[in-house]
């Protein structure tokens, strides 16, 4: 450590930028890792169940390098925790990612898969939504692959402008279009919460709001916005399989992304009660 001044208070200032660039290292950490679990486990859970797989490649790709980066990049500018300096100093064999911290990701991981395969079923199995698609029993739709032995099965309204009268096992591939598009935006709305919650390790986002971090909200918003250029572009839906979605679909959206930050606030509760309970035994 260089001082550049006679001021020995500035060792406490160095020490605190210390600890708070160590805390946004393992923001981005907790939120790319966390993220991309959510992402390993919707094609686990497709798999397991073996329902029509919500997410094409070229959509994976899109969230990967598109809606992931800037809000990873704007984690960065974190400021300080409120109790940065209240911690104790790290061990030198201290690791980056521990116990804890493990479980935290795999936690939020797990239900950001639950939430983008969940969102694909019930679109098609209890979305009485008035755009005209077909319900299906969650038994059909696991067993989707021998639907041309289906006796008396029939999708009578047109969707999107196709018709499944000819092959009505087409619905649950080409017709799937707005089941996918709900699960890829449940997918980046829930990362751009997720990103959120990463702003403090665990402090409260009523301690900490989003708004400490404006590089945040910018790169959240520029992700957003890049998503409604693709749902709403024509010849871009074309290109990535996604529909417009109307308000009833982002009600439906927001319910399914939105318990993402109550569960890391619960998480982050556990955290603090930790680390109230180290505090007392140092002390003691």
């Amino acid at each position: 450590m260089v001082l550049q001044d006679d001021n020995f208070s500035s060792i406490v200032s160095a020490v605190e930028e210390g600890r708070s660039i160590y805390n946004n290292m393992k923001a981005f950490i907790r939120y790319m890792i966390s993220s991309n679990v959510g992402e390993v486990a919707s094609i686990f859970f497709v798999a397991a169940m073996g329902i029509p797989e919500g997410l094409a490649p070229v959509q994976l790709l899109w969230v990967n390098l598109v809606t992931d980066g800037p809000p990873a990049t704007a984690l960065g500018f974190n400021p300080p925790d409120l109790n940065v300096m209240q911690k104790p100093p790290r061990k030198k064999d201290d690791t980056l990612i521990s116990a804890w911290s493990l479980v935290r990701y795999m936690v939020v991981g797990f239900y950001v898969g639950f939430a983008v395969v969940g969102i694909f079923i019930w679109w098609y199995c209890f979305d009485h939504a008035d755009d005209g698609h077909t319900l299906v029993t969650l038994q059909q739709l696991m067993g989707w692959g021998d639907c041309k032995s289906w006796t008396g099965f029939a999708t009578p309204k047109p969707f999107l402008g196709m018709t499944f009268d000819a092959d009505p096992c087409s619905y649950f591939a080409a017709g799937k279009v707005k089941a996918s598009t709900l699960s890829l935006t449940v997918l980046v709305v829930i990362e751009m919460l997720n990103a959120f919650n990463a702003i403090s390790e665990d402090g409260s986002l009523v301690q900490m709001p989003p708004w400490v971090n404006p590089y945040l909200i910018v790169a959240a918003c520029l992700s957003i916005g890049i998503h409604f250029v693709v749902l709403y572009v024509p010849f871009l839906a074309q290109i990535f399989a996604v529909c417009p979605l109307t308000l009833h679909d982002w009600v439906l959206v927001m319910a399914f992304s939105s318990p993402v930050i109550l569960m890391d606030e619960v998480l982050k509760l556990f955290g603090r009660i930790h680390f109230a309970r180290g505090q007392e035994t140092h002390e003691e």
